[in-house]
């Protein structure tokens, strides 16, 4: 097939143009640039890694329209974005936000061409997980320390860093593609069913998300995170972690692992209750 890219969707294969195919993928990376660049000055505490809830957009062009688009579009898209906030190409971004979106939105579309609800959630999970981790341990190890010889530290120390940007993007990132993509996905199936493949559209206006599958990920999560946070205050990783990142204090990322950790649980048996 030299003219066109199969999207496996259940029982059946939707095949998009390759022209069609190229204005997805430039739309899914205007739009997650656009995304992106808007929270681009608002940092993690670590000082670098920004508030990025715009990662909704490749989930949702991944979902709709397979895992090329969305992975092309969110490297590309992630690219311009940090290169306009820095004046110039971004060889931080190119060296780890860019295979880090690549493979996580890859494995998003991959993990949901045959949808459901608890594919999704599980995509959004490996993701998050998986393509945050290679680009917080790309940026921090690569390119902090040794591209530019920021970070002249230890490997431990490094590998902490790295750890807590990549539960920084987690705890941030996670709400938003659980909860806003869903929305999106559903108002476009009932707006325009006929760009949307069969399971998904039958699922998003049939079906809601699994009360048990998205509970217990919100729950589990969130306790995963408190109990990192109470490892912060009261052994030595705190410590470490602070001065490894040259922080004055953890505080601040102690703080996110408890807000963020409780408000997952909250939203988890809020879900759980709910009729």
């Amino acid at each position: 097939m030299s003219r066109s890219h199969a999207v496996n969707s259940g029982s059946r294969t939707r095949k998009l143009r390759r022209s069609v195919e190229v204005v997805i993928t430039a739309m899914c990376a205007a739009l997650y640039a656009i995304g992106c660049y808007a929270t681009a000055y608002i940092p993690s505490p670590l000082g670098f890694g920004q508030f990025r809830p715009a990662v909704v957009i490749p989930a949702f062009f991944a979902t709709i329209f397979g895992p090329m688009p969305a992975a092309i579009g969110a490297a590309i898209g992630t690219l311009i974005a940090d290169s306009f906030k820095h004046g110039t190409l971004y060889m931080g971004s190119l060296i780890a936000a860019v295979p880090g979106n690549f493979i996580g939105f890859y494995l998003f579309g991959y993990i949901v061409r045959r949808f459901s609800w608890t594919r999704f959630i599980l995509a959004s999970l490996l993701t998050l997980i998986i393509g945050n981790a290679i680009t917080a341990f790309s940026y921090v190890i690569l390119f902090k320390a040794v591209y530019v010889q920021a970070l002249p530290l230890s490997l431990e120390m490094l590998t902490s860093i790295s750890i807590s940007l990549t539960l920084y993007w987690f705890i941030t990132m996670l709400p938003f593609i659980l909860l806003i993509t869903p929305l999106l996905i559903r108002a476009v199936a009932y707006a325009m069913p006929s760009v949307v493949p069969e399971e998904v559209h039958a699922s998003s206006l049939k079906s809601e998300l699994p009360k048990r599958s998205f509970s217990l990920t919100m729950v589990i999560s969130g306790a995963s995170i408190v109990i990192i946070g109470l490892a912060m205050t009261f052994t030595p990783l705190g410590a470490a972690m602070a001065s490894a990142a040259k922080l004055a204090s953890i505080i601040l990322m102690e703080s996110i692992c408890y807000i963020g950790g409780t408000a997952l649980m909250v939203i988890g048996a809020i879900a759980a209750v709910k009729k």
